[in-house]
């Protein structure tokens, strides 16, 4: 029989042990590149920094980020004591001022009423409109460095937003036939995503062509994309906005490097008649074979599992100029 292992048991920091303030220490660690990674996964949301203590409009949030999958603006709010009512104020001005927001409140302590009120946000808003509250902690083994978690206390509820979603689309008509196969489609390749265990994430599909999620910062998508007229599905790093171009040149100087880890050659669009570029690897595939879905769903997770490894380094290294007025 084996001897019991050693372990080494958990011990509780005080916050303030290690973040003295809010503003001058624990709001710069958290926009911290690998900080705001670690929230970004506890909340299941590719976040980029946008600004720290920034206007957004009226509005002046602690850290300012943008969703890189919807391009939408995620604001989050900072307490290193438990919640109050004036921050929950203020979250509640910001939903009313904003279209599309997701809005994060971490705090040391989340009080049960102020659960229950972001509970009560997340019922009666828009699905435009997201609230999370965590609390956050610092724990150590031994004498390791201090390591943060976050718990997320209150978050949206995704069922009751989809019953809410599909009540609109029954209330606005039935979909197409094109579009039932297409949203089925997605469905069934986010089942893959969701048992692959790889850096992508399942989404909620929509009924459409292609599915987009992130890979690092705005204005970049790596997209899935199936056609039915020309039997060809596709995986893709998709550019667009004001940086497209520059963006896709950039990556483009790197083609030898970026194909060779890659280790197959990729088709580099950069579409010059439009403001938009794409570089992607396609098969042809008979999308309405239903018999062929699941050979068509693994091809696309893991060529686009590849892609994402492979290119978000370079994409987060993309030197994108900034001029006064870019940000919020």
């Amino acid at each position: 029989m084996n001897e019991p292992t050693d372990l080494g048991r958990l011990t509780r920091i005080a916050l303030r042990d290690i973040w003295k303030t809010e503003a001058q220490d624990f709001t710069p660690w958290l926009a911290g590149t690998d900080n705001l990674s670690l929230l970004g996964d506890t909340l299941g949301i590719d976040l980029e920094l946008e600004a720290v203590e920034q206007n957004v409009g009226p509005f002046r949030a602690d850290i300012l980020c943008k969703d890189t999958t919807t391009n939408k603006w995620v604001l989050i709010e900072n307490q290193l004591e438990r919640t109050d009512h004036t921050h929950l104020g203020q979250l509640i001005t910001y939903a009313a001022g904003l279209d599309a927001v997701t809005i994060v409140w971490i705090a040391a302590k989340v009080t049960e009423e102020h659960r229950a009120a972001v509970d009560w946000l997340n019922e009666i808003t828009d699905v435009e409109v997201r609230f999370f509250v965590l609390e956050v902690e610092l724990w150590r083994i031994g004498d390791s460095q201090a390591a943060p978690k976050f718990n997320v206390v209150s978050q949206p509820n995704d069922w009751t937003r989809s019953t809410a979603a599909a009540k609109r689309i029954v209330e606005d008509g039935e979909l197409s036939p094109t579009r039932k196969m297409q949203k089925s489609y997605w469905n069934a390749v986010q089942t893959v995503v969701a048992t692959h265990n790889g850096v992508l994430r399942p989404l909620s599909p929509q009924a459409g062509s292609w599915m987009g999620h992130g890979i690092g910062k705005t204005g970049t998508a790596l997209n899935m994309s199936m056609n039915t007229r020309d039997q060809w599905v596709r995986t893709e790093v998709y550019f667009s906005g004001k940086w497209a171009k520059s963006d896709f040149l950039e990556l483009y100087a790197q083609r030898d490097e970026i194909e060779a880890k890659l280790g197959e050659t990729l088709d580099w669009q950069e579409l010059p008649d439009k403001k938009d570029a794409r570089i992607c690897i396609a098969r042809s595939a008979d999308v309405n074979n239903t018999n062929d879905w699941p050979a068509q769903h693994a091809w696309l997770v893991q060529k686009a599992t590849r892609m994402h490894e492979v290119f978000k380094p370079y994409i987060m290294r993309l030197e994108r100029q900034y001029t006064r007025g870019d940000s919020a």
